[in-house]
């Protein structure tokens, strides 16, 4: 049965800061702290933009948020099901070399500037031949990920579609330049992947595609930068912590 957030003194989400981040924040909070129980649904997307003030989009990027701890599980006709109280991120391997680290996080911190206004540019100039490409291309790491692969080349030629999307010849040229390079994992030896670990972490970045995917097919210029945003600053997030640690 669907956790009523209104007994719950949820807040409503101001403007400052990234608004998923906000409510996925306090969702996390809730079913850690077993306000929330296992077993119990969210309530449905509605009723959270409701109870939050925020979009579909907002919402829909905070429970993927959720998903990547391993909090919640949605299912088609059922809804988002709350899986245990303590949280296990998905990360792609156990440790990872310090060097490479930083790189990564180099290359994250450039794409966290341009990428995010590149998904928004795409979805207010993609045309016919775009979209058909934009959906070839998601529709491929579907399969690479189905497969067992890391859908490196996948991933990057899907962000690669994007730019191109654009339709400004110097973010194509960006994404060239860099090549599969810009994807984190390319960076990764095999003997540092976790199989396990990685098949969560591929499955949250493919949603996070279909979410980018639909805002820009949708022309929302701003949920498109929004979910690009997102999806790039929860790998930096992640990555940081092999720095940390």
């Amino acid at each position: 049965m669907p956790a009523e957030l209104g007994q719950l003194n949820v807040r409503r989400v101001g403007q400052q800061g990234s608004l998923s981040v906000h409510v996925a924040d306090q969702l996390e909070v809730l079913i850690t702290e077993g306000k929330i129980a296992v077993g119990d649904k969210l309530p449905p997307e509605s009723s959270l933009c409701d109870s939050f003030g925020v979009s579909r989009t907002v919402i829909r990027e905070a429970i993927t948020h959720l998903k990547s701890l391993g909090l919640v599980e949605t299912r088609r006709g059922v809804g988002t099901t709350v899986l245990r109280s303590t949280t296990i991120e998905a990360r792609p391997a156990k440790s990872i070399n310090p060097t490479t680290v930083k790189d990564i996080l180099h290359v994250l911190e450039l794409r966290l500037t341009l990428e995010p206004a590149a998904a928004e540019l795409a979805a207010l100039r993609y045309d016919d031949e775009d979209s058909r490409i934009l959906q070839a291309r998601h529709e491929a790491f579907i399969k690479a990920h189905a497969d067992k692969s890391q859908a490196r080349v996948e991933d990057y030629e899907f962000h690669h579609a994007i730019a191109k999307a654009t339709k400004n010849p110097f973010f194509n040229q960006f994404y060239e330049q860099l090549s599969q390079s810009v994807i984190p994992r390319a960076k990764l030896l095999s003997m540092e992947i976790n199989p396990v670990a990685s098949e969560r972490y591929l499955a949250r970045v493919q949603e996070e595609h279909a979410y980018i995917l639909e805002a820009i097919l949708s022309r929302d210029a701003e949920a498109a930068r929004e979910t690009m945003f997102q999806h790039l600053n929860r790998a930096r997030n992640m990555y940081a912590k092999y720095q940390e640690a």
